[in-house]
């Protein structure tokens, strides 16, 4: 139906269904006039409307009046400077060594938006992902109204194709506003209308969520078969005898930071225990399960979260974790696979031992003789030759995974301080991307992000599956 909503001295006719939750039209409201949700107050014939209440208690229909309130918050500024492109220069305009450029540009920071910034350049590295996004837009024609999830993604598209070939740092202001509007969360705006720090982790798993939400239904999801981490949770309650499965699929590989913890593979173990209360037949009530979990599916990119943050309840803020946790450049999860898993792995595994062997100059080891060598005089029998395979046998996993980017935090509290990010580039070289400034740097800088002090200190973890 369509209702007559007045905002101060403008009236507009707005699309409202009464089978949606009142937010649901906000959001509606927020594209026409820029009034973020939250600031948006509802009358109808006086009654304020609640985001939980029926519209069927305000008796609305088509033609109803429903008065609007609140203000447009300031928004960043979309950049005065048009973007310029490798391709919209003139011949006699292009830079060389810029064409040659090895490395991504960086983003521009629109006011406390280094959390994003980083995230966006660690999923920007992954090509896979780029590739889904371009068959996205396809799918995405021939659909009707997009929702929130599919506005985002292709947001990202979008901020991804700048990214591919922009010369000058890129403007993400379209995604930013995509996102907010998306998840309100990151509106947020603290003593003078400054849009608040926000959580780094949280808006890469937001936006994750929203990119495998808008691959459903299309038969294969492409970002769930990219960072899908399949999981078994082996359950004992102790108290009855009482054994059982359940089976997950997660998107982020937890390291839990205790005082014990010096390692990377140390928190993965311990967050991979999860005892946990549930209904226990024979007790016939809640029991405690003591549960263990085995990793069932690998994915080509492994997302690895360092829990550093608590909520502390005196200051009302996440507080976190300084201690030093090492991680590896190259990552074996091996003894963290199931055994049906750890079965598959080993011929891959055996495959990439030759292989690094070879790199590494060691002969490999001399074929087996035959059991009878052929009698002078004798012919010697020779096997037809079997017919090359047209194409090669796909690559495997092996369980190994090598870093590929990282997400760091510099601070006290995940909603301030800085946020970067860390990208290895083709050519093995790694890039700290901090916003808008792109900085060279050394694989042994990336290992001194372990943690201990006020320095940057690893919070998200990217790698990349090593096959055979």
């Amino acid at each position: 139906m369509q209702v007559h909503v007045r905002w101060g001295k403008e009236d507009m006719m707005v699309e409202l269904d009464p089978e949606k939750p009142p937010h649901t039209f906000k959001e509606a409201l927020y594209e026409r006039c820029g009034v973020q949700p939250e600031r948006q107050k509802l009358l109808v014939k006086g009654k304020t409307v609640q985001n939980e209440d029926d519209w069927s208690r305000f008796h609305v229909r088509d033609g109803s009046k429903i008065m609007l309130m609140g203000t447009v918050d300031q928004v960043p500024m979309e950049p005065a400077e048009k973007q310029v492109f490798l391709e919209d220069l003139p011949e006699d305009e292009r830079d060389p060594n810029v064409v040659a450029k090895k490395y991504t540009v960086g983003l521009e920071n629109l006011g406390n938006t280094c959390y994003m910034n980083s995230t966006v350049q660690c999923l920007f590295s992954v090509p896979e992902l780029k590739q889904a996004l371009q068959e996205f837009q396809s799918q995405q024609e021939e659909g009707t109204t997009p929702t929130g999830a599919k506005k985002l993604t292709s947001a990202t598209k979008t901020l991804f194709e700048d990214l591919a070939k922009s010369l000058k740092p890129v403007s993400p202001f379209h995604f930013l506003m995509v996102l907010r509007q998306k998840y309100p969360q990151f509106a947020q705006q603290g003593q003078g209308g400054v849009y608040m720090q926000q959580d780094a982790e949280e808006c890469w798993s937001q936006l994750v969520f929203s990119l495998r939400e808008s691959f459903e239904g299309a038969g294969k999801n492409q970002v769930e078969d990219l960072f899908g981490i399949g999981t078994r949770t082996y359950l004992t309650c102790e108290e009855s005898g009482e054994t059982m499965q359940q089976d997950s699929m997660n998107y982020t590989l937890k390291c839990n930071i205790s005082g014990q913890t010096n390692h990377l593979h140390e928190g993965i173990e311990l967050a991979l225990q999860e005892d946990r209360e549930s209904n226990s037949a024979k007790l016939d009530r809640l029991a405690l399960f003591k549960g263990s979990a085995k990793i069932t599916k690998l994915p080509p990119y492994l997302t690895v979260q360092m829990v550093r943050f608590f909520y502390k309840v005196d200051v009302q803020q996440k507080a976190k974790i300084l201690r030093k946790v090492s991680f590896p450049i190259l990552l074996d999860l091996y003894n963290f696979c199931d055994t049906g898993l750890q079965e598959d792995l080993k011929a891959p595994r055996q495959r990439k031992k030759e292989k690094d062997d070879e790199a590494s100059g060691i002969e490999a080891k001399e074929k087996q003789e035959t059991k009878t060598e052929a009698k002078e005089g004798e012919d010697t029998v020779i096997e037809d030759a079997q017919p090359a395979s047209s194409s090669a046998a796909p690559k495997q996993h092996t369980g190994f995974y090598e870093l590929q980017a990282v997400l760091t935090h510099k601070g006290r509290s995940a909603d301030s301080g800085h946020y970067v990010s860390w990208v290895k580039q083709g050519d093995g070289s790694w890039i700290e991307y901090d916003d808008d400034v792109p900085i060279p740097v050394k694989e042994d800088d990336i290992l001194r992000l372990s943690g201990g002090g006020d320095w940057h200190m690893a919070y998200l973890l990217l790698y990349k599956s090593v096959m055979a």
